[in-house]
């Protein structure tokens, strides 16, 4: 699914040169569920936006599903993020004044389906994080946690084949990041390839495979060994009180 052989990226600050990747290569297979982590600066925040074609390599080439997007021209860029790629961030970027529906809604606009499939995909997106019954709810009106489900969502709503997490749980409470994480791995179990950033361990162990980046290069890449179940944790977790 994804392959990126000998990245190095470069950011010019000033007169300083930050050398942010420094020939990295790894490959993701089609359904995996991999967990990056490193501290501030360690170059998985790069790698990420390099993965989600918000960026593009100094040297080296990305291959997403064979083919190789690190020389393509932006509108081409733009095309291949709304096809193939789902976006969920730690902050949730919602519009304040969309319902849960029409924020799911959004990345259907510049697609070329009819009002049917539209309904259709923003329907089974909502089901598929258990928000049917918050669909007409703005975000003011919903839990933090409810407000992620609602960007999952939208990161589903194109149906891509590959889920780039940003710290998602960075901003909720512990039994609501494992709540977030059960639908990460539901989709997972489910076929879809996911990639997610955190700092938390006991969050990454979620994943089936853990990289731990440090600068700018890759110092651990393992499986997870004896990986919990998001579903089962949730179980022994006390429920929050209103």
């Amino acid at each position: 699914m994804i392959r990126v052989e000998e990245l190095h990226k470069y950011y010019e600050l000033g007169e300083t040169r930050v050398h942010a990747l420094r020939g990295v290569t790894l490959e993701v297979e089609a359904g995996g569920f991999v967990a990056i982590m490193g501290a501030s600066g360690s170059g998985k925040s790069t790698l990420m936006n390099i993965l989600g074609c918000l960026d593009g390599p100094s040297t080296g080439r990305y291959l997403l599903e064979g083919v190789d997007v690190s020389g393509l021209d932006k509108p081409a860029l733009a095309a291949i993020r709304n096809r193939k790629i789902g976006f969920v961030f730690q902050g949730f970027n919602l519009l304040g004044r969309t319902t849960a529906l029409e924020n799911t809604e959004l990345p259907t606009l510049y697609t070329e389906i009819d009002n049917a499939e539209r309904k259709a995909r923003v329907t089974a997106a909502l089901e598929m994080v258990g928000l049917t019954d918050r669909a007409h709810h703005f975000p003011s009106q919903m839990s933090g946690g409810q407000q992620q489900r609602v960007a999952i969502a939208r990161a589903l709503v194109n149906r891509p084949a590959i889920l780039l997490a940003d710290e998602p749980t960075g901003n909720l409470d512990s039994r609501t990041s494992v709540e977030v994480m059960e639908i990460l791995q539901r989709l997972n179990d489910e076929g879809l390839t996911i990639v997610l950033i955190t700092h938390e361990h006991d969050i990454a162990q979620f994943a089936r495979r853990v990289i731990v980046f440090r600068d700018g290069m890759i110092r651990k890449d393992e499986p997870v060994q004896e990986r919990p179940r998001a579903a089962e944790v949730l179980k022994g977790m006390p429920a929050l009180e209103d």
